[in-house]
């Protein structure tokens, strides 16, 4: 039995795996703590997880009828993220683990989302191409085996995720910004403002969301704060309609680019609406299978992050006690 926990960013998580059945999966949101600021601020997060790690442990622990005795392993996610919130669960997996002499297994948090689509009931297995857009991050992913994926293009200023929170900011619409927005456009007309969509000439497979960004903050200044309350649905639909369009670009390209017969998502970004049923239509006129995970996987989780320890390397106590988390880039071990 694996215990599994990520505190990469907002959420507290924690899971208990079996193989790649989930046993529980319980993840403690700060979003409320972070909704009058319109975005996590790294300080108020490395507290709150400090808070919340051992009450969401024994959570978890409780939910799949399991005590510490009967762990085999502890993962953690190791990084990239925020280093603040990273280091104390870190801190956490290296306490549990060398209590009992457990091995600890750092996991990479974007092959986490990649691996999400490795858990049961019903896994995929490589070769696939995996779109993960969230909050950090935004990039196409080649899947040819279990243990890493290959970059294939990514975003070359802000992520998705991060481009939905600033313009919820800028709409008033509040914290996180890609369900209120979501919620919002529903009501609104995609074709009410037009809305550049980057990278559409470039022949790779980057992304760039800071000029669609620029292109809202621009259709505020201009409508006043009247006017974009009245037009507040169109807004909203009409830059995540310049969002979903930039990413199924993207994937129609790489789907050109290579063979691949099958494509999976991950990230928070990824349980839009919009975009699971865009890339859908996609694959089903490409005549490729589609791997849509739960919305509760697509999110921060730590099931996703056990699910990527069973093919990385576990490290012998007590080896990882002097192990580091990392930001950004290669895993730096003191």
């Amino acid at each position: 039995m694996l215990l599994a926990i990520e505190t990469s960013c907002d959420d507290t998580c924690a899971a208990l795996l079996d193989g790649g059945r989930i046993l529980s999966n319980v993840i403690s949101s700060q979003a409320a703590a972070h909704a009058g600021f319109g975005g996590v601020v790294p300080e108020v997060a490395a507290r709150h997880h400090l808070e919340l790690a051992t009450p969401v442990v024994e959570a978890a622990l409780a939910e799949a009828g399991a005590t510490l005795d009967d762990l085999e392993a502890v993962a953690v996610t190791a990084g990239p993220g925020l280093i603040g919130a990273l280091l104390v669960g870190v801190s956490t997996a290296k306490a549990i683990a060398a209590s009992r002499r457990l091995p600890l297994i750092p996991v990479d948090h974007l092959q986490g989302h990649v691996a999400a689509n490795f858990l049961e009931p019903e896994p995929l297995e490589p070769p696939f191409l995996c779109l993960v857009a969230s909050g950090g991050h935004t990039q196409l992913a080649a899947v040819r085996d279990h243990e890493r994926h290959e970059i294939l293009g990514q975003t070359l200023d802000d992520a998705a995720g991060e481009a939905f929170d600033k313009v919820a900011r800028l709409l008033g619409l509040g914290y996180p910004g890609g369900p209120v927005v979501q919620k919002e456009a529903q009501s609104g007309d995609p074709e009410a403002f037009e809305m550049p969509v980057a990278m559409q000439r470039d022949p790779g497979l980057d992304f760039s969301f800071s000029g669609l960004k620029t292109a809202v903050l621009y259709r505020c200044r201009e409508l006043g704060e009247d006017g974009v309350r009245e037009r507040r649905a169109d807004l909203a639909a009409s830059f995540q309609k310049a969002v979903v369009d930039q990413l199924v670009a993207k994937v129609r390209r790489a789907l050109k680019k290579g063979h691949w017969e099958a494509v999976a998502l991950g990230g928070g970004v990824a349980a839009n609406g919009p975009l699971r049923a865009a890339v859908a239509e996609l694959c089903e006129r490409q005549g490729v299978a589609l791997k849509l995970v739960p919305i509760a996987l697509c999110t921060d989780n730590a099931a996703m992050i056990g699910s990527a320890a069973r093919w990385a390397h576990p490290v012998a106590y007590p080896d990882y006690l002097g192990y580091d988390a990392f930001a950004t880039g290669e895993r730096m071990a003191a």
